[in-house]
């Protein structure tokens, strides 16, 4: 039976062409000497992230894998995948752009890809700073994951959370600091009304957003 080590130069991001995962890619290229993206399409509300992510993989030269997790939509009713929801908040604290089982289902998959394309280690941008009320962009659930997958494929996978205990203001500063803060403010899609770069400035995901970017830009002195 031929080997299957993990290559320990190799990292695989889980990437959604927005802020924070594109951040990820950029962190990725930097640390690891070769790197592959995914993407889930899972009836998100916008195909326009499908394009962003597509758009950016390919400008970066990266082999980008998409992978069909549309069976989520069918799942639960969530603003994310239901065109027709309002976001708001829901009587428990948590918005209704929350998917259940989302990233328990994503980096599922990540593990198995990594494992096919033999990469250690998986990149993901979740944050439990600013996580907006989703339990599954916690510290204690991405930890847990990591030791699932590993028992699961008996191999040493390492998951990477390089914004967890950023907020906003730190993840713009991050790219900044790798050199793309104009690229990640210009090329990527966070809004969730699907306009790139500063989007419509009136949804939860832009006002996030844009709170970080301002507090960065006024901390550097810039207008």
């Amino acid at each position: 039976m031929a080997s299957h080590t993990l290559d320990d130069n190799k990292a695989l991001v889980v990437f959604s062409g927005g802020q924070d995962s594109t951040t990820c890619l950029f962190y990725a290229k930097e640390k690891f000497e070769e790197v592959e993206l995914v993407t889930f399409q899972y009836g998100q509300r916008h195909d326009t992230e499908i394009e962003v992510a597509k758009k950016i993989a390919d400008e970066q030269g990266l082999k980008h894998h998409i992978l069909d997790m549309s069976l989520l939509s069918q799942l639960t009713p969530n603003a994310l995948t239901q065109h027709n929801l309002e976001i708001e908040q829901t009587d428990d604290g948590v918005p209704n752009t929350f998917v259940p089982a989302r990233n328990l289902l994503f980096l599922s998959f990540a593990g198995a890809l990594a494992y096919q394309i033999k990469a250690r280690h998986i990149i993901t941008g979740v944050c439990e700073t600013d996580f907006s009320g989703y339990p599954d962009c916690r510290d204690d659930f991405v930890k847990s994951m990591n030791v699932t997958l590993n028992l699961s494929m008996d191999k040493n996978f390492v998951i990477h959370t390089p914004l967890m205990w950023l907020d906003k203001k730190e993840t713009w500063a991050l790219s900044d600091q790798l050199g793309v803060l104009d690229y990640v403010r210009n090329q990527t899609l966070t809004c969730y009304n699907g306009i790139i770069a500063d989007g419509c400035g009136e949804c939860p995901a832009c006002k996030l957003r844009a709170r970080g970017l301002n507090a960065y830009l006024e901390e550097k002195g810039v207008k």
